[in-house]
């Protein structure tokens, strides 16, 4: 087994940095660099090598869960470029967002009011999707820019899918709470 010191996440699966990535490859990648380092594959080893497959397996679990996800992945790559994201001390977005974010908020916790709240969770989840693939798209080309400027535009984006992401999840969490 060799350790991947140093490597970063696209490095660790042999992948180009890039913010596009092919999910199905990552997960054959992933299945394959897990068959190779799977701590049961080192139960006989020294004390040593378990607990660097065991800090291996954490490691590749870490990386494919940030790699198949657009706005982790994002976040990552911006990480690389040595973007700060600013969450704890900029709380700082654009006033159309945030008012976008009150109205989105406010739809939602409206939903279990309505007479077919299912319908209106979907509608809502068609418009939060749309509005992630957007952001997605700004988020890419910005990232392609490579300029102080677009690095900022990207950090943006990644904060706002970010937030519908989590939306997102809000929506899924409320509709198996209906009945």
């Amino acid at each position: 087994m060799h350790a991947a010191p140093g490597k970063n996440h696209f490095e660790l699966f042999d992948l180009p940095v890039s913010f596009d990535v092919d999910v199905d490859d990552l997960a054959s990648r992933y299945r394959e660099l897990q068959r190779r380092v799977h701590p049961d594959r080192f139960a006989n080893a020294s004390d040593q090598d378990r607990r660097l497959s065991l800090q291996m397996t954490a490691l590749i679990n870490e990386a494919f869960q940030t790699l198949k996800d657009p706005v982790r992945r994002g976040r990552y790559l911006l990480s690389l470029r040595g973007v700060d994201l600013g969450e704890e001390t900029d709380t700082t977005m654009a006033s159309a967002f945030l008012m976008e974010q009150m109205e989105l908020r406010e739809q939602l916790d409206e939903v279990t009011q309505t007479d077919n709240p299912h319908k209106r969770l979907a509608e809502l989840a068609s418009r939060i999707e749309q509005r992630l693939q957007d952001g997605i798209g700004q988020f890419r080309r910005a990232l392609m820019e490579e300029t102080p400027e677009a690095d900022l535009q990207a950090r943006n984006a990644a904060r706002e899918m970010q937030f519908l992401e989590k939306m997102r999840q809000e929506i899924d969490d409320l509709e198996e709470e209906l009945p």
